[in-house]
């Protein structure tokens, strides 16, 4: 147990990684994963900050993420102003916020006055087609990287995997509203495993 009332284990995978040198590399990184962010951008958040810039653990990545999920708002945006929070404070929040939307805002804007006018021909709508297919093959491929981070959880990978099947279910199969999975199932796995860490603790 730590001195602030919070699980060793817990802290130890939040507080893992290296950090950004100062508020210009944090906006420049966060400028470049949205730029990349085609069709979805936590693929490409989560290869930058843990597999490419190390700012994160892979574990504590899945920590932030279930975080920024529970928030209201955009979940990389949520992610943004926590991480930037972290190492900067408020300014750090503001400067990761802002590379995330200032660049992409601009380009949005020249390729919806661009899509205007090529939205009523067919070889456009079939390359938006594409590339959504590709998106969600990118989204597939990080949910696997997360699932198979989740091996050392203190739940254990079994219940892991029956948590993460249930809300698969939930919402693609039954069609749960999104606040459902996440206030029952999420807060279930949320009070197992912190039963769970005060236990090891």
């Amino acid at each position: 147990m730590s001195e602030r009332g919070v699980p060793a284990a817990t802290e130890t995978a939040t507080t893992a990684g290296a950090a950004p040198r100062g508020l210009l590399e944090l906006f420049w990184a966060f400028s470049w994963m949205s730029l990349q962010g085609f069709g979805g951008v936590m693929a490409v958040v989560q290869r930058e900050l843990v597999e490419k810039r190390g700012w994160l653990s892979n574990d504590a990545f899945i920590e932030d993420w279930a975080v920024a999920q529970v928030m209201p708002g955009p979940n990389v945006c949520n992610l943004a102003l926590m991480f930037g929070d972290r190492h900067f404070g408020w300014r750090g929040a503001v400067t990761a916020l802002g590379g995330l939307l200032v660049l992409p805002l601009a380009l949005l804007i020249a390729l919806a006055t661009l899509y205007g006018s090529l939205s009523g021909h067919a070889e456009a709508a079939g390359a938006l087609r594409g590339m959504g297919a590709v998106a969600a093959g990118l989204i597939a491929g990080t949910s696997l990287k997360l699932l198979a981070g989740l091996r050392r959880h203190p739940l254990g990978f079994t219940l892991v995997l029956a948590f993460a099947a249930a809300a698969f279910a939930a919402l693609a199969l039954l069609r749960w509203p999104l606040f459902v999975i996440v206030l029952g199932l999420g807060g279930a796995a949320w009070c197992l495993t912190w039963r769970r860490l005060l236990k090891e603790a």
